[in-house]
């Protein structure tokens, strides 16, 4: 008898390292959004260099990695930098009781998705509606996604904490799946701070996914830092849901990781939406940056600004894509989108792709993409007034970062990266 040997697919490697998790514990909705997402992976492929949306971010060196997935004791002291009243702390997508801690503030629910699983309604009501069901990275997180944070605030309520939500990979070949949700009711407003740090060096993966819903007249600002060792992969795929006259920002700062792929997807369902986007990165020896943003305007008298900035030194790889979608019945929008780049050395590369497609006729709409090196003229101007290389180069490079710096609108947040830029660039040749 002739004995078959079936070679697994690239893909089902990669997923059978989920295949031991014992999900059962999860309450019956939740586990019902977990078959259907598992059912629908199995018609779904990994991108390639063919796929357009994945044009300069190949995901093969991260999917054919062996990982562990696991909580794990964190081998070194972290400093997580966190000078707040509220912060939950999660290690390898697990939740870390020991690491964090909160204080009680009235209309916040702020707790481990776990935990706000057991018994409430508007996260069960509204759970995996923004995922996008035809992305694979998206698809697989809500199939095995580990714990994460669930944060409401109720209507009305203006938090008077900032609200931190740490992610940590720890181990080599560590790999997490957090899953979050936000939801603003009516007339809320709230900060929140979610960090991604590496406790070890080694290759891991973090592949996360957030839920934003805000409601009518609600105010979210919310900031991304991304600090992950020089061997760690991220896919963060954040997804928001806009209604009337609110108001949303997103700080997306991205400074150390292997290669990092932020996916952005912001509908605007109601009219008098304000949206602020703005990203930075910091890039350095053959890191890969990628920032993919889409944002659609469904409803008139709407305002998208959206602006990101990229220093890109060594031999580091950036891309920006970003899209603005104005749909026929959004008259009276006004759209920016601006993409600007700063190369450092002739190995390192930028690609830059901002796109408008408008199908209404009474518009602002406007975008622009410039890419370049350092000012010789301005650079020879500081030398003369005495200014040593290195120190003009570096003002050069916070003058260029300025504005989306301004942007953070938590003080302690914007003098941390603000520090971390004069520490980075004080010795660039």
């Amino acid at each position: 008898m002739l004995e078959a040997t079936v070679e697994m697919s690239q893909k089902d490697k990669f997923l059978s390292h989920f295949g031991m998790i014992d999900f059962s514990f999860d309450k019956s909705p939740f586990k019902e959004k977990r078959k259907e997402a598992e059912d629908r992976l199995s018609n779904m492929e990994f991108p390639t260099s063919k796929t357009e949306y994945w044009k300069y971010t190949r995901v093969n060196k991260l999917i054919r990695q062996e990982y562990i997935l696991g909580e794990q004791e964190l081998s070194s002291e972290i400093d997580l930098g966190v000078p707040t009243e509220n912060c939950l702390v999660f290690i390898n997508g697990y939740y870390s009781e020991e690491l964090s801690w909160t204080k009680s503030e009235e209309g916040i629910d702020f707790m481990p998705l776990s935990k706000a699983k057991e018994g409430n309604q508007p996260l069960a009501d509204r759970f995996d509606q923004l995922s996008k069901k035809e992305e694979i990275f998206s698809t697989i997180n809500s199939a095995y996604h580990q714990d994460g944070v669930f944060f409401h605030a109720k209507k009305g309520k203006l938090a008077e904490s900032v609200y931190y939500v740490i992610n940590i990979s720890a181990g080599e070949k560590a790999i997490s799946n957090p899953r979050n949700m936000v939801i603003m009711d009516e007339g809320s407003s709230a900060k929140m701070i979610f960090k991604n740090l590496s406790a070890s060096e080694g290759y891991s993966f973090t592949n996360q996914l957030t839920e934003y819903f805000v409601g009518r007249n609600a105010n979210l600002e919310v900031n991304k830092i991304e600090s992950e060792s020089d061997e760690a992969f991220l896919i963060s795929n954040d997804e928001c849901q806009q209604d009337e006259s609110s108001q949303f920002k997103i700080n997306t700062i991205s400074l150390s990781g292997a290669l990092l792929r932020n996916n952005l997807n912001i509908d605007l369902n109601g009219s008098h939406t304000e949206t602020w986007m703005n990203g930075l990165s910091l890039l350095h020896g053959k890191q890969h940056v990628d920032h993919h943003t889409l944002i659609h305007h469904r409803e008139p008298d709407c305002v998208s600004h959206e602006l990101y900035k990229t220093i890109a030194d060594d031999a580091s790889t950036g891309v920006f894509n970003g899209k603005v979608y104005v749909h026929p019945i959004a008259q009276k929008t006004n759209a920016y989108q601006s993409n600007a780049n700063m190369v450092l050395t002739d190995e390192a590369a930028v690609y830059s792709k901002p796109e408008l497609e408008i199908y209404a006729d009474d518009v602002k709409c406007s975008h622009g993409s410039t890419t370049g090196q350092l000012d010789e003229e301005a650079l020879f101007y500081l030398r003369s007034r005495g200014i040593g290389q290195k120190k003009a180069i570096a003002v050069l490079l916070n003058a260029f970062l300025s504005d989306l710096v301004e942007h953070i609108g938590v003080e302690h947040l914007r003098e941390e990266v603000q520090a971390v830029i004069d520490e980075k660039y004080s010795g660039v040749k």
